[in-house]
């Protein structure tokens, strides 16, 4: 059996060795190309090795640096959406900055297999968005998630961007990739062939060497898909440009087609030139990831005496998981109100709050006071 040995300057060496069993046929491997390093350990469909220090050069794990890429998590709603900023699946929000038109999101069951749900987009009456308005999807990815990546010094890497898509309409999509700022952008364009029927999209990124990206626990980078874009935001396909654009010229605008439909899916961010199979991660590891964004906890307090007076109570309210700042906390649900007048959110921070209801007179027979709130709170960027 002949084998080659590369030998180290300093005497000993790594054997490659020809394989026990005569193969069917003569292989080929091929080497990682020289810009990627990494431990070769896998090989792809044709054989090719591919250069991983787990993969791409980055870990097995955690790799997708997108948060709910599969569309699983939708703590703030089950049904649908209506409005400009909102919501359909946790991490990802709809844009619609006209007053013309109506839209519907949602979470939803069709995806493409192995994958469980999507985001989908229904256009209701169609709206074409004026020179200054725009219609997109978009995700926000956080400074610490993405500081590795060095954009905006020379040392930037090279990303990819991977996607599943549906829509009624077929052509030339548009997206881009925009930064915490809003003034570094770049935008392409994506083909769909066939109407209803998912497709998976890649799309490698050189990184950029300029502006200003975000290394803390603000907006570093923006994933948009254009659903309609005005032509102030549609810049020049496949390079870096120092302002915001969200699509390019030409691209279809879904928006003006009534009934027309969009869905999303399978989205993964990573390091590298590949675009590896979508990272599926545990439904308790994505709830907790986007819950450093958004959380609806439980909070009680009650006592049990008679007042003449506006009684305070109150009790500490620990988060989930420790979020990206200090949250707003608002009343999502009032699940049990007894004697109470309101409620108060006091000492918010960023692991939690002072829930504090106050109190009606209780006159007479009445008990005392009770309070139990489903508290939305959110720290999305």
């Amino acid at each position: 059996m002949s084998s080659i040995k590369l030998k180290h300057s300093g005497g000993n060496g790594v054997s490659i060795s020809a394989p026990d069993t005569n193969p069917s046929s003569d292989r080929t491997i091929k080497l990682p190309s020289t810009d990627v390093d990494g431990v070769i350990t896998t090989k792809d469909s044709n054989d090719s090795l591919q250069a991983v220090t787990g993969l791409n050069g980055t870990a097995f794990s955690n790799r997708n640096m997108v948060s709910n890429g599969a569309m699983m998590v939708a703590q703030r709603t089950t049904g649908n959406v209506t409005t400009h900023l909102a919501f359909p699946v946790d991490r990802f929000r709809v844009i619609k900055d006209t007053s013309a038109g109506s839209f519907t999101a949602a979470r939803d069951g069709d995806s493409p297999v192995g994958i469980r749900d999507s985001l989908l987009y229904t256009v209701g009456t169609a709206f074409t968005p004026s020179a200054s308005e725009n219609a997109f999807i978009k995700t926000a990815l956080e400074g610490f998630d993405t500081a590795h990546l060095e954009f905006g010094s020379s040392n930037a890497k090279t990303v990819t961007l991977s996607f599943y898509v549906k829509s009624s309409l077929t052509g030339n999509f548009g997206a881009a990739i925009v930064n915490g700022a809003s003034n570094r952008s770049f935008p392409f364009t994506y083909s769909i062939s066939s109407a209803n029927t998912w497709t998976r999209i890649t799309k490698t990124i050189p990184g950029d060497t300029t502006g200003t990206w975000a290394v803390g626990a603000n907006v570093a980078f923006q994933l948009v898909w254009a659903l309609s874009v005005g032509s102030n935001f549609q810049g020049t396909a496949n390079t870096w440009q120092a302002s915001a654009e969200y699509s390019v010229s030409g691209a279809v605008s879904l928006t003006s087609t009534a009934g027309a439909t969009f869905q999303l899916t399978g989205v993964q961010f990573e390091l590298g030139t590949v675009a590896t199979d979508f990272e599926h991660r545990l439904y308790s590891v994505e709830l907790a990831a986007c819950q450093r964004y958004c959380q609806i906890v439980r909070g009680a307090t009650r006592n049990d005496y008679r007042s003449n007076n506006r009684a305070r109570t109150g009790n500490n309210m620990n988060f989930f998981t420790e979020m990206r700042a200090a949250p707003s906390a608002t009343t999502k649900t009032a699940v049990h109100s007894q004697n109470m007048d309101s409620v108060l959110y006091e000492r918010v921070e960023k692991n939690g709050l002072i829930f504090t209801a106050v109190g009606i007179a209780t006159v007479g027979g009445t008990d005392g006071q009770q309070l139990i709130n489903d508290v939305q709170l959110e720290a999305e960027m």
